[in-house]
């Protein structure tokens, strides 16, 4: 029987799990009918830093976002978090084995480009990272919400920064990483966090 292709939420560079459903899907819906939801990967992501696991978070407009559709999203730009994100993004991989091959390609992002919408942040950053990881996939949006899609494996809800819930069979993927003599292997960081530590790893 043929796999179906996944369902997934669109994060702020999402963590390597999510990033593993997505290259052994034959194909990939992001869902953009869905209301923002707080306290999830859609606005945040985590790093490794020298003192351990460093949450990013992109500030929104105030309101209330719970209720927005996310293609509603509005990023807010009241202190300079673009600036803070890229520094500490440079602190924690600055030394890593591939951070000068591909940091390139996302430091423009943090230092010229100002998205309006969360969405098509998160969407820009997903592209480059596809690039980098050569995912070749074919990437759909999803034309209405459905809470039961019965031709779509739904992964919607599977990727969470406290409450994740993962199949059984899955195996965290493992690379060396920047602090890991002092860290352990810390899973599922951020895609950034693959990316600058074991560049075009097979996920």
């Amino acid at each position: 029987m043929e796999q179906p292709a996944s369902l997934l939420s669109l994060y702020y560079f999402p963590p390597v799990n999510w990033f593993a459903a997505l290259a052994n899907a034959p194909a990939v819906h992001l869902e953009q009918h869905e209301h923002y939801v707080k306290g999830s990967y859609r606005n945040r992501c985590h790093i490794a830093a020298v003192n351990g696991v460093q949450r990013l978070t992109i500030p929104l407009r105030k309101g209330k976002n719970q209720q927005q559709p996310i293609r509603e999203v509005r990023i807010a730009y009241d202190e300079p978090w673009q600036m803070q994100h890229w520094r500490a993004i440079c602190s924690a991989y600055g030394n890593s084995p591939f951070f000068e091959h591909y940091a390139g390609l996302f430091e423009p992002y943090f230092k010229a480009e100002k998205y309006e919408l969360l969405w098509d942040w998160n969407y820009d950053l997903l592209m480059v990272s596809m690039k980098i990881l050569k995912l070749k996939m074919p990437i759909f949006l999803t034309e209405k919400y459905e809470h039961q899609p019965e031709q779509l494996l739904d992964l919607r809800s599977e990727f969470h920064p406290k409450e994740l819930i993962q199949s059984s069979d899955y195996e965290p993927i493992r690379y060396p990483q920047v602090f890991e003599d002092r860290l352990g292997f810390l899973e599922n960081l951020s895609v950034l966090d693959l990316i600058f530590c074991a560049g075009r790893i097979n996920i």
